[in-house]
């Protein structure tokens, strides 16, 4: 303690020892009485060593209280400007440090919800695949669409998780979203032809985004049309300085509209017919927000629903 205390006030033993050597050689050169100079290193001394002792009674007792833990009751101890500065910058940095460590719970949380649900869906089309594999019924088009449908639901946890941890590779270009639109049919044509629904793209709509990106959010909004839509039903894809995907499906209920992009929300109609997730759009509004582009929805039930994505 006393070689940590000296450390610290070694400033103030070197002055006092500094100021003692000029008095030597003052009084060395004007040629005066010795006793006066004893007299007053003797006092000087003195004086140092009072004011020494009280601070290193103060050092001892900071020492202390850092070494045990500060508490409420021992901070008139540390009154000292830059102990005061200290204790606001502690105090700051745990707040962060709080705030941080609730990020990462909720994180591990939402993690821990997507996978269970994940693998729960990951079920349905296994067991399909399975049972057709058992009874020899392995028809083609039902095998792609469970196939694509097990891609879809490892694109949203593989993506969700580079969304969770900010790892998104986004690359702007010029992007011809028609093509993108096309590109998407022909992957869910499985899907078109097993419900018996038309498909139908008019218009042009070009702008600067992240390709593989925008074709994710758009895939959802898109699986989501086929999924509520009737047999025999009609999606139509309008481009036309934004893109609306309107379906004439079972629609959404006006009180679930606010809450359509909530991190697991499945809305009343989504839970009756037992196929939404709760992420599909939640994913999708992300993925949006960055690309710095706007969705909104409108929908009446059993009349069908349009999403519209454009530039904010």
């Amino acid at each position: 303690m006393i070689r940590m205390f000296l450390r610290e006030y070694r400033t103030f033993f070197l002055a006092y020892f500094l100021l003692a050597g000029s008095f030597l050689l003052l009084f060395y050169l004007y040629q005066l009485p010795w006793t006066f100079f004893v007299q007053s290193i003797l006092l000087a001394s003195t004086i140092f060593l009072i004011i020494m002792l009280s601070l290193f009674w103060k050092f001892f007792h900071r020492m202390k209280v850092l070494k045990d833990g500060i508490h409420e009751a021992d901070l008139y101890i540390l009154n000292r400007p830059i102990d005061r500065v200290y204790l606001a910058l502690l105090e700051k940095e745990k707040d962060e440090t709080r705030q941080q460590l609730l990020a990462y719970k909720k994180r591990e949380e939402d993690l821990q919800a997507l996978v269970k649900l994940w693998s729960h869906q990951m079920k349905v089309p296994l067991a399909a695949l399975s049972l057709m594999s058992q009874t020899k019924q392995l028809d083609p088009q039902s095998v792609d669409s469970q196939l694509l449908r097990l891609d879809n639901y490892q694109a949203n946890l593989l993506n969700y998780l580079k969304l969770s941890n900010q790892s998104s590779d986004f690359r702007f270009e010029e992007v011809d979203v028609r093509l993108i639109m096309v590109d998407l049919v022909k992957k869910y044509r499985t899907h078109f032809l097993h419900k018996q629904i038309a498909v139908s793209i008019d218009g042009d709509w070009t702008l600067k985004s992240d390709r593989k990106w925008l074709a994710f959010a758009l895939s959802q909004i898109l699986d989501n049309a086929i999924k509520y839509s009737s047999e025999g039903g009609l999606v139509q894809i309008l481009l036309d300085q934004g893109v609306t995907i309107r379906d004439q499906g079972i629609g959404i209920l006006a009180e679930d509209i606010p809450r359509l992009f909530d991190q697991g929300f499945t809305g009343f109609n989504g839970r009756e017919h037992q196929k939404a997730s709760g992420f599909g759009l939640y994913l999708a509004k992300r993925v949006l927000d960055q690309l710095e582009l706007d969705i909104q929805v409108t929908s009446q039930v059993d009349q069908g629903t349009a999403v519209v994505v454009r530039k904010k």
